[in-house]
């Protein structure tokens, strides 16, 4: 007996019966050791049924997000990336990061929601502001107070938010094989700057990269002796 298609609607759909504009919000790239941090947002107002294949971009191919990248941009109402950098990571920490980077993409919105499907445990539009001295102040967290439900595998539950995770992981990895161009000794283009053991290798003989974030425990430079 085939287990039953889950309902990706089902989280989205009592809200849009009562007239909320639905925002599903994901993440891809917190646990790379190089680029940026980027934040998908995708605009529901209606139920319609997401293009056929849809599902957790970790367990989908690299040609499989490819294949859904432009349906899935047609079928949301609205939508939008923001990003932040490997410094903006090493200034702020991850979690406050995040908040940046997630205020950034709904910023780049048309549409204004009115709440947010967040895949995880804890609302990537809030984080304690708290930053070191002499470090750039980050802007204003303008939706801390939308109204918000987390749902932890959301991106495995939810429509919106699997759309938002694959349209954010696909335009991620996009930009990490660009700057594989630039630094081509660190394998960019095929571990998109997570830590796999040819870019480890990369950072203990050349060193970081202005890509990296120089405050995660990377592997140190190995300093060779002269002959």
């Amino acid at each position: 007996m085939e287990a039953p298609i889950p309902d990706l609607l089902e989280f989205e759909r009592p809200l849009l019966a009562r007239g909320d504009i639905v925002v599903g919000i994901d993440e891809v790239g917190r646990g790379a050791l190089a680029g940026p941090m980027t934040v998908g947002a995708v605009v529901l107002v209606s139920d319609q049924a997401p293009p056929a294949g849809l599902n957790d971009s970790k367990l989908l191919s690299p040609a499989k997000r490819e294949k859904l990248f432009d349906p899935l941009k047609e079928w949301a109402a609205d939508w939008s990336l923001g990003s932040v950098t490997s410094r903006e990571v090493d200034q702020w920490g991850v979690r406050l990061a995040l908040a940046v980077a997630a205020t950034r993409a709904l910023d780049g919105l048309t549409l204004v929601p009115t709440h947010a499907l967040i895949d995880g445990s804890f609302n990537v539009l809030h984080s304690p502001l708290d930053v070191g001295f002499g470090v750039e102040a980050p802007p204003e967290l303008r939706y801390s107070r939308l109204a918000a439900t987390t749902i932890v595998k959301g991106d495995r539950l939810s429509a919106s938010i699997a759309a938002a995770a694959v349209i954010a992981k696909v335009s991620r990895d996009r930009y990490m094989v660009e700057l594989h161009d630039q630094h081509p000794s660190f394998g960019w283009a095929g571990n998109k700057g997570y830590g796999a053991p040819e870019h480890l290798q990369a950072l203990r003989l050349l060193g970081p990269s202005t890509y990296h974030r120089t405050s995660w425990r990377l592997p140190e430079r190995q300093h060779q002796s002269p002959l």
